[in-house]
């Protein structure tokens, strides 16, 4: 347990905020309503504008509800947050906050891991499908009054291969199988038989379709790159449904551009929302949607919910879910 959650208790005044609710998700939430009337919290509408914002928002408080990954919790936030003792993440992404800084200012983190896992795996497979299948542009042409009869990409028999087998991993193991697809995988700690393991390079030289499901860390970021997806073979798919900077994204670009594979089902991206110049939006080989991939109404509250026990499993000094 760490040093920072020990030593509370349920019974203790404490003052909750939740600096970043946009767009709102915990107000809306059932879970906002049932659980957290007894509490004084502090709930902001907006996301905070500099880190200054953030500091002032966070105030006295000994709790925050980290709503959004774009609230970046430096080493200076925590160290002037001088009463804040515990952050509690919707999400499983840590990249947002200095952790090392944390456990030197006796902070908590938690986050909610698994509760989106079935939404990002569905999201995901409906990219290798619109993907494969030409979905987005054949359905462009059809509407500008075309018939095409370009040929689709047929899927069982094919060969996904995983980079990352956690939680979403796994899940979307199952479902690539559950349409006859055949999966290989690298991940950290291989275990278990959710695929057949094979080294990092073996991936993408000998996958149909390559998905990418690890945490942006320091040893994730940058580690797919142009020589990953030169291994490729030409008709092979790239999909990300994990983080946009685990990416090379102008390698990613110049081997769309240049139909080097043939295309990508992109939810993340490395700097979000996309900018208006973005190169993405004149690559016909893409299908994008914005950081949504675990956005459904059952993720959303049982992940909400679980940030808000995870508060309480601190305060009755059983931590959950403790990430430091």
């Amino acid at each position: 347990m760490s040093q920072a959650l020990a030593g509370r208790s349920h019974q203790e005044e404490c003052r909750i905020v939740i600096p970043d609710d946009d767009p709102p998700v915990m107000a809306r939430s059932a879970a906002f309503r049932q659980k957290l009337t007894a509490y004084d919290v502090q709930l902001h509408s907006s996301r905070p504008a500099t880190p200054e914002d953030l500091i002032t928002r966070i105030g006295d408080a000994s709790i925050v509800i980290n709503i959004r990954a774009t609230s970046r919790f430096s080493g200076e936030v925590l160290s002037r947050s001088r009463n804040l003792r515990l952050i509690s993440i919707w999400g499983t992404g840590t990249d947002h906050i200095d952790l090392e800084a944390a456990k030197r200012c006796r902070i908590g983190v938690t986050n909610t891991p698994g509760v989106s896992a079935v939404a990002v795996a569905e999201h995901t497979l409906s990219l290798i499908i619109a993907v494969a299948k030409r979905t987005v542009t054949i359905d462009h042409e059809v509407r500008e009054g075309k018939w095409p009869r370009a040929l689709a990409t047929q899927l069982q028999g094919k060969t996904l291969g995983l980079i990352g087998t956690g939680t979403i991993g796994r899940e979307v193991a199952k479902l690539a199988k559950g349409i006859g697809m055949h999966v290989i995988a690298w991940t950290f700690h291989p275990n278990g038989s959710a695929a057949e393991w094979v080294s990092f390079d073996e991936v993408f030289r000998l996958s149909d379709v390559v998905s990418l499901h690890v945490r942006l860390s320091a040893e994730t970021a940058g580690m797919v790159r142009r020589r990953h997806f030169e291994l490729m073979k030409p008709a092979a798919i790239f999909i990300n449904t994990a983080r946009g900077p685990i990416v090379c994204e102008p390698d990613l670009i110049e081997v769309l551009r240049a139909d080097r594979i043939a295309g990508a089902g992109l939810d993340v991206f490395e700097t979000e929302p996309l900018p208006p110049d973005s190169p993405f939006f004149a690559l016909p080989n893409t299908v994008l949607s914005p950081h949504s991939a675990g956005i459904t109404p059952e993720a959303t509250e049982a992940g909400l919910a679980l940030a808000i026990e995870n508060v309480f499993a601190w305060l009755a000094g059983r931590p959950t879910n403790v990430v430091v």
